[in-house]
């Protein structure tokens, strides 16, 4: 479908909006009237925008969650070349998910991913490039001599993304971060040794 400037930023609102709602407690419970509602659209737009309906809806949503995922990290996630790169990274996953508390975004982009048709496919692109930037960090840091050469890039970038999302469901089940930064900290001294 070929949008105008307006019609681009009205479907952008929808998606926003609709994220937005989906970060709270029961995303699961989230109706269409709902997003309506929230986002200040009629039933005509919305469908205008997303014939699918909420499925469809909900896999922009999806999309637009993965990207911020690792918009957010960013530029520290795309330039971790030296030790003191992988610390500012460290403290911008953290300070992120400090700031918003007990809501994930990939939390529920994962638990959409079970019910929204596409969504688990956006979820595994999403892991697949964190890792890629991960792994690319982590293969620079061999090549500079840094990280020990015997080292499974991959398999450590791997780790990262589950101990991230480890820390940030412990976050979310008990409003504490220290768990996301033992992972975090554990880690990147792993990567030290």
């Amino acid at each position: 479908m070929k949008l105008t400037a307006k019609g681009r930023a009205t479907r952008q609102r929808i998606i926003e909006g609709a994220a937005e709602h989906l970060r709270g407690d029961d995303p699961a419970g989230a109706t269409l009237d709902d997003i309506r509602a929230i986002t200040g659209t009629s039933k005509g737009q919305l469908f205008h925008y997303f014939p699918g309906g909420k499925e469809e809806l909900f896999l922009a949503v999806a999309r637009y969650e993965a990207g911020r995922v690792l918009d957010d990290q960013q530029p520290h996630l795309g330039a971790l070349t030296s030790w003191p790169a992988w610390e500012r990274w460290r403290d911008s996953v953290v300070a992120r998910y400090r700031a918003q508390g007990r809501s994930c975004p990939l939390g529920t982009l994962l638990s959409q991913a079970v019910t929204t048709p596409g969504a688990a496919e956006v979820v595994g692109t999403l892991v697949e490039q964190w890792q890629a930037h991960l792994r690319t960090g982590i293969t620079a840091m061999q090549s500079a001599g840094l990280v020990r050469a015997g080292l499974d890039a991959d398999r450590v970038a791997g780790a990262f993304v589950a101990g991230i999302q480890g820390g940030v469901q412990m976050l979310r089940s008990t409003g504490e971060i220290w768990h996301l930064e033992a992972a975090l900290d554990t880690l990147i001294d792993h990567l030290r040794a």
